[in-house]
């Protein structure tokens, strides 16, 4: 499977999740701090128009969020109030230019303003971002693929602070970060990387856990 069905079968996953919420189920806050499952959904939907836009616009370096980070917040703001089905139906708009975009790529290693990076690299965004904050929203346990996990562990390898030989041992997978002192955690593979990210893992990891840097 590419990058680009991964991050595309990932939306799917995320029409699943959503398609029973409730509106009070909107209201209620996700597990990320000061932000309702509203919040979640409405960036959902603009960080894939806006990495859509990057494809549209091959061969133009435009900014993902016209406006910057400004305007970015302002919409998910704006976006949160949505009903589940406003919400439901701005992610299928979205995840469908996102697939009608991407249909029309002529090179994916064309640069791009995302990240200052290439369009493969916004697929890869995209996958991150549906496959992370579909976690955030805390309607059923999720659990990641091991494919997904070895990339958001790359990812965010540079969280793991100086001087640290970080090891994260699960069932499935050795990951080995940094150099300097040993320390090494232990755990399911979603656990381990939802901690990397960020969140609170769902099970137990035993280990003295680092303190992160932030997000790259």
């Amino acid at each position: 499977m590419t990058i680009q069905e991964r991050a595309l079968d990932a939306h799917r996953r995320l029409a699943a999740v959503i398609e029973d919420l409730t509106d009070e189920q909107v209201a209620q806050p996700s597990v990320l701090p000061g932000w309702t499952r509203g919040h979640v959904l409405a960036h959902l939907a603009n960080v894939t128009v806006a990495l859509a836009g990057q494809a549209e616009h091959e061969g133009t370096r435009v900014e993902p969020y016209p406006g910057g980070r400004p305007a970015r917040d302002a919409a998910i703001e704006a976006g949160a109030g949505r009903t589940a089905a406003e919400h439901r139906a701005a992610i299928a708009d979205a995840a469908a230019r996102l697939a009608k975009a991407w249909a029309g790529v002529r090179d994916w290693d064309t640069p791009v303003f995302y990240r200052d990076g290439t369009l493969i690299g916004t697929a890869y965004g995209v996958w991150r971002e549906v496959e992370i904050h579909t976690r955030d929203l805390d309607l059923r346990p999720v659990t990641w693929s091991v494919e997904f996990c070895d990339h958001a562990v790359d990812f965010l390898s540079a969280r793991v602070p100086d001087g640290v030989r970080l090891g994260l041992v699960s069932p499935q997978r050795r990951w080995t970060i940094g150099e300097g002192e040993d320390v090494t955690l232990t755990g399911a593979h979603t656990d381990l990387t939802a901690w990397l990210a960020g969140r609170e893992p769902d099970g137990p990891i035993t280990g003295a856990r680092p303190a992160l840097k932030p997000w790259p």
